[in-house]
């Protein structure tokens, strides 16, 4: 590490409040997030001041162009995507600060996931692996900013599941000394954070537990040929009734039986495990079954994992599902479910707001994994800076 980044780090350490963006692109597919945020403080005691937010979405070329990137892609076509992200996730952080007018001292950005398999293997050997792309050395060169980057591959060499990565975040910012909660995020897959009254790091369990969006924009782009990319507040699935046989089959899957800590993403429940499904059923009906099979696995996650819980807190674009977010209330009656809008945290730019704050404390040296949240062998801090 160069002398001057020895003393920008030093100096950064002594700042406050930091000004950070957080970039994200999820397993939805819909395009690049990201925040503009103030933090004060360090460690447990971290106070987080949204400035600005911004959105890119793909267009509908550029998406299905990364499903055909995930499903069948070249070694060039993975390169020139790599470039290509890095690019648009800096064309986001150049519109955040010019909309919020404030300086930048680093970025930190998740990218974009095209592949995720933490139990791989090759040759019989475990091969644990996960690639995010969106170039962070292009991200630095267009904003003259540091970028941390690659949260996700110390994790899975240390032999966690290299997600969920926001739990750490959720317990700062959404822990509770009274009550027992959860957060929930429902983006392409679907994760869950389980924060017990005065919980510690250590006493939060996290995981994912089974698609979110994912399946349902799938058949909803299958079933209008690309006219829609997603179902409107719900209103196809609300259209027509589950079907009880099929859902049963799609519950049979073993991932939903198995103990956290576990992650999954498109690789499992993407254009594959719905080719299974396309056709046995009508569109509506199997959009309504796939809308069903999100909120059943989550219901069942927090009654299996979860409990007591007395609050979920909501985040992602699934919450605007309204069929589905009908349905997981009607599963856990007993249950309040709000908005983490209601707690300051804009629901739809969560994960780029905590990827800001990941960042943050990789650069304060604090640790963000843990094994009872991704499965790593021990706590660790998360990252890699792109510098000078």
């Amino acid at each position: 590490m160069s002398a001057d980044c020895v003393e920008w780090l030093s100096y950064l350490r002594t700042k406050s409040p930091r000004y950070a963006i957080g970039l994200m692109a999820g397993t939805s597919l819909d395009g690049v997030d990201g925040a503009l945020v103030a933090i004060e403080g360090q460690k447990g005691h971290r106070a987080v001041r949204t400035l600005a937010t911004h959105h890119i979405p793909y267009s509908h070329e550029e998406r299905e162009g990364l499903l055909r990137l995930i499903e069948s892609g070249t070694l060039a076509d993975l390169c020139a995507w790599d470039a290509y992200l890095g690019e648009k996730f800096a064309e986001v952080a150049l519109e955040l600060r010019q909309k919020a007018g404030a300086p930048v001292d680093f970025i930190g950005s998740h990218g974009q996931t095209v592949w995720h398999a933490p139990s791989a293997q090759l040759f019989g050997r475990p091969t644990p692996n996960t690639l995010q792309i969106a170039q962070p050395e292009v991200i630095m060169a267009r904003t003259g900013v540091p970028v941390v980057a690659d949260f996700r591959t110390r994790d899975v060499a240390l032999g966690g599941q290299g997600a969920p990565l926001v739990p750490f975040v959720d317990w700062l910012l959404l822990r509770s000394d009274a009550e027992p909660r959860a957060a929930l995020n429902i983006g392409g897959m679907a994760n869950l954070t389980y924060l017990p009254p005065q919980a510690t790091p250590e006493s939060i369990l996290a995981f994912d537990t089974g698609p979110g969006n994912a399946l349902i924009d799938l058949a909803v782009r299958w079933h209008t040929g690309g006219n829609l990319a997603y179902d409107p507040d719900g209103s196809l699935a609300a259209q027509a009734s589950p079907d009880e046989a099929l859902l049963h089959e799609m519950l049979a899957h073993p991932f939903f039986q198995q103990p956290p800590p576990k992650s999954t993403g498109r690789e499992v429940f993407g254009v594959e495990y719905l080719q299974k499904w396309w056709g046995r059923v009508e569109p509506l009906t199997l959009i309504a079954t796939l809308t069903e099979l999100t909120a059943r696995t989550i219901a069942q996650a927090v009654r299996q994992w979860c409990m007591p819980v007395a609050r979920l807190i909501v985040s992602g674009g699934g919450m605007h599902n309204q069929t589905l977010m009908a349905r997981l209330q009607a599963l856990l009656p007993e249950v309040a479910i709000q908005s983490s809008a209601t707690f300051g945290i804009d629901p739809d730019f969560k994960e780029a707001i905590a990827f800001a704050v990941l960042a943050d404390c990789y650069l304060m040296g604090e640790p963000v994994a843990f094994p009872n949240t991704t499965g790593v062998s021990r706590p660790v801090r998360l990252g890699r800076l792109c510098w000078g």
